[in-house]
């Protein structure tokens, strides 16, 4: 169920503190401690009186702990602003948002993700941010040129990354210690990460299968095409035939020949995304594919010591790649105070600081660094060594998907699973894949 907060004020916070905040974040300070970049988080809206804004995110109560705090950092700064917050889980949110939108009621600003970004900026849902971007009132200059362009619909900018996020393996490394198997390693040949897989198998007599069944997952099979020079998608349409699918197919097919993956039965608790069902944290297996922002919360879910590492392939196949995004509703009253929230989420040292890893690795890099030393969580940190690791190996970024993205992931989802229980052939399977993306992407 949604979870609705009344207004966020200001009771309670210390005035010692906020004249600490206000001398630390100031810009004289950021600029000779070398942090140009950083924001001071001064207000740019010039309305008179206050101005309630209301937000809307999904996420754990952790998220939403720490985001209240970092907009209640933000009213200390900016009196005026005040706000109404709402927060719920994954599941089901976009369904709310439909709702809202559908009474034009959507949050001042709201979180999204890739799956809806096109289709909410088509639908004229979220504000045109880019001449605030062409004059710096939403400074997106410390980004990353791949994060700023994927979060861009037709070349406007429509929302900016919250977090910069990768795919990786996580892995139960307490468990590979018991069983003297290696912990594996990012840039391995599939082949080589199936062989790894059944040597886990193998090891456990059973017990415990090496990875999770991904053959439905669409980030591995994207990053498995663009390590091959393919595409996902080009422009608005599928970016890879069939021949290219069913390889894909036979690869998992392959892999669950030798055991390298849990049963069929097993495999679809995964398939929901939900991180308490991915088999890494269940016991099921030794390895999961995840996004790596969300090591924390996966760590939190088991006593087990997680990795976490690269996925089989080339690093460069991965980008930077958003792992949400904030986006300003079209019809908000206050679109300058809340580019100007936007502005602070992204760009202030303090608001970073407070943030985390939670979304991802802070979007912009003189953030990230500066609150670099106070990241103490053990996980946020392996989330963010594995980060930087590989930061210098991405490749470019392509488009957000096109509309209809997020029908073309559960008939993806679908097509493996008819695989596994046989119900279809590998060829069968990709051509109803195939027909069901197309029809889902003309629109």
């Amino acid at each position: 169920m949604p979870v609705v907060r009344p207004p966020i004020d200001r009771l309670g916070a210390d005035p010692g503190r906020r004249r600490l905040l206000g001398a630390l974040l100031g810009a004289p300070l950021l600029a000779s401690s070398g942090l140009a970049g950083c924001s001071d988080g001064a207000t740019t809206s010039t309305q008179d009186g206050p101005v309630e804004l209301s937000v809307f995110w999904w996420g754990t109560a952790k998220r939403a702990e720490i985001t209240e705090k970092v907009l209640r950092l933000y009213s200390d700064r900016n009196p005026r602003v005040t706000f109404r917050v709402t927060w719920q889980g994954a599941d089901g949110y976009y369904d709310r948002l439909a709702t809202q939108a559908a009474g034009g009621n959507v949050p001042d600003l709201i979180q999204i993700d890739d799956a809806m970004l096109t289709e909410y900026a088509q639908r004229r849902i979220i504000l045109d941010l880019s001449d605030r971007v062409a004059d710096h009132h939403l400074d997106l200059r410390g980004l990353p040129e791949g994060l700023i362009r994927y979060g861009t619909v037709e070349g406007r900018t429509m929302a900016v990354a919250s977090g910069q996020t990768h795919v990786g393996v996580v892995f139960n490394r307490d468990l590979l210690r018991d069983l003297k198997v290696p912990e594996p390693r990012g840039g391995m040949t599939w082949a080589e990460y199936f062989s790894w897989a059944e040597q886990v198998t193998d090891a456990s007599d059973g017990q415990v299968a090496g990875t999770m069944d991904a053959s439905g997952d669409y980030r591995a099979l994207w990053l498995w095409l663009r390590s091959q020079g393919g595409e996902f998608y080009r422009g608005n349409q599928i970016g890879f035939g069939a021949d290219e699918l069913i390889a894909w197919f036979e690869l998992w097919q392959r892999a669950r020949a030798a055991r390298a993956t849990p049963g069929g039965a097993l495999v679809e608790q995964a398939d929901s995304a939900e991180p308490g069902r991915q088999p890494v944290v269940t016991g099921l297996t030794a390895a999961s594919f995840a996004w790596s922002h969300q090591l924390p919360e996966l760590q939190r879910l088991t006593d087990a010591e997680l990795g976490l590492t690269g996925l089989p392939g080339a690093p460069g196949a991965q980008w930077a790649r958003a792992s949400m995004y904030w986006a300003a509703f079209r019809g908000t009253r206050h679109p300058d105070a809340v580019v100007d929230v936007i502005n602070f989420l992204t760009t202030n040292g303090e608001a970073g600081t407070v943030l985390g890893h939670e979304r991802g690795l802070s979007a912009s890099l003189a953030v990230r660094s500066y609150a670099e030393g106070s990241i103490t969580d053990p996980a946020q940190r392996r989330a963010a060594a594995f980060g930087a690791s590989i930061a210098d190996l991405l490749g470019p970024a392509p488009a957000p998907p096109p509309q209809g993205h997020a029908k073309v992931r559960t008939l993806l989802v679908t097509a493996a699973e008819r695989i596994r229980v046989r119900r279809d052939g590998t060829r069968e399977a990709t051509a109803r894949f195939l027909s069901g993306a197309i029809a889902a992407l003309a629109v």
